[in-house]
């Protein structure tokens, strides 16, 4: 949300004005990366006060802003969300154009090819620190979005397109040390290798940072499981895509401690609050087991897109002579750290192999002993064990005994029983 357009006070007054909002201040925010933004302070506020944000979106087309006003007006009532307000007359929305507004752009001003929103603005702070029950609670939130937004439908009619984040990759690479550029190369490789036409999709939100939500936060003193998320923002990237990339992209900000300049930009990545966030998310919508088996590739895949998107906004900004104070630019390197801490995971997972076995237990029940034992296969996957069981258990003899499957995982190299057996 830095600042790159800059607007007179006679500019914001007459656009504040076509959302019937009397304009008193505009104060820039800078602490994002991809439009320009301001609190608007109205002549009702005291001093210090703001009641609006007033976004002008540098790079989305206003056809993409109209789809995130259905998409929050949509969410209104069920999540923390505030939507974009109406013009007060539909031909406000060419404000510099000779064209007309059709009723479907009542929402969005268009200036010099590009749109504005006044949004009202929504309590509470950004979180710097976050805790399991902040991710718990973000976690069911997501998974709420997810169901409210299927009601879209075709969803790709709401949801703007996917980044082309191939050609970044494309051309960040060549530039990038042997070793970084095969981490990214390994974990796209892996992505892409993934049953992704079996993962569920939707509409999904694809930025859901600490920095994109507000929380009614406990006083100093007070207990932080209490805090409160009061609102969601930047909506900006909806897009249809697998749940669990959204997901992914969620864990990996809300369970990461990030330090700051001063402890040497530390990444520190907190399982246990991952846990927290998918109890949440599963409080409200149950994941496939497929999307479970995805997870630890999505959470690198996430990383690096973060990491491209980080280096997209340098190459950006240099190529359009981007400069100033109101410029922020993230650290791509942290998101490549913590592309590399999931690879590892999964680096970790790929030395084990699964061992598909199956026992006959009298009347199938685990608890009586066992008349008949086989060993079906050993698979690279957990994933291809399943896809087994699927196929041999309505198989004669197998479909008698369907608890009779079992899976063990065995790491490779290493000793399993390290240790005697009596006679």
């Amino acid at each position: 949300m830095s600042v790159y357009t800059q607007l007179t006070n006679e500019q914001f007054s007459t656009f504040c004005q076509s959302f019937g909002v009397s304009f008193a201040r505009a104060i820039p925010i800078t602490q994002g990366i991809k439009n320009s933004n301001w609190f608007i302070q109205t002549t009702d506020d005291s001093d210090g006060e703001h009641s609006y944000v007033f976004t002008l979106f540098e790079e989305r087309p206003a056809t993409d802003i109209e789809k995130m006003a259905v998409i929050l007006n949509q969410l209104v009532g069920k999540l923390p969300v505030a939507a974009p307000l109406a013009l007060l007359n539909a031909a406000d929305a060419n404000v510099n154009d000779d064209n007309d507004a059709s009723d479907d752009q009542r929402y969005v001003i268009h200036y010099q090819n590009k749109a504005i929103t006044l949004v009202p603005c929504l309590a509470g702070e950004h979180p710097k620190q976050t805790t399991q029950a902040m991710c718990h609670e973000i976690g069911a939130a997501l998974a709420l979005l997810h169901e409210t937004l299927q009601a879209l439908q075709p969803s790709e009619d709401y949801g703007v397109a996917l980044y082309p984040w191939a050609q970044v990759r494309d051309r960040e690479i060549q530039f990038m040390p042997g070793d970084e550029a095969k981490l990214m190369r390994d974990i796209w490789q892996s992505y892409t290798d993934l049953p992704l036409a079996t993962l569920p999709k939707g509409l999904c939100h694809l930025d859901m940072f600490a920095d994109n939500t507000l929380w009614d936060l406990p006083a100093s003193n007070g207990p932080q499981a209490n805090a409160k998320l009061t609102g969601l923002l930047d909506f900006t990237e909806v897009s249809v895509d697998h749940y669990v990339m959204d997901i992914a992209i969620t864990i990996n900000d809300f369970c990461t401690t990030w330090g700051d300049a001063e402890q040497g930009e530390s990444v520190n990545f907190d399982r246990s609050k991952m846990k927290a966030f998918l109890d949440g998310y599963q409080s409200k919508r149950m994941l496939a087991s497929d999307e479970q088996r995805a997870l630890p590739v999505m959470l690198a895949k996430a990383a690096v897109i973060f990491w491209l998107l980080r280096l997209n906004v340098i190459h950006y900004n240099r190529t359009e002579g981007r400069t100033g104070d109101n410029i922020m630019v993230k650290n791509p390197d942290l998101m490549k750290r913590l592309a590399a801490y999931h690879w590892s995971h999964v680096e970790k997972a790929q030395d084990t192999v699964y061992v598909l076995e199956h026992a006959v237990y009298k009347d199938d029940s685990r608890t009586n002993d066992v008349e008949d034992f086989k060993i079906i296969g050993v698979f690279t996957t957990e994933q291809q064990a399943q896809a087994a069981i699927k196929q041999l258990q309505a198989q004669p003899g197998f479909k008698d005994y369907p608890n009779g499957f079992h899976i063990d995982s065995y790491p490779l190299d290493q000793i399993n029983w390290s240790t005697g057996f009596g006679g």
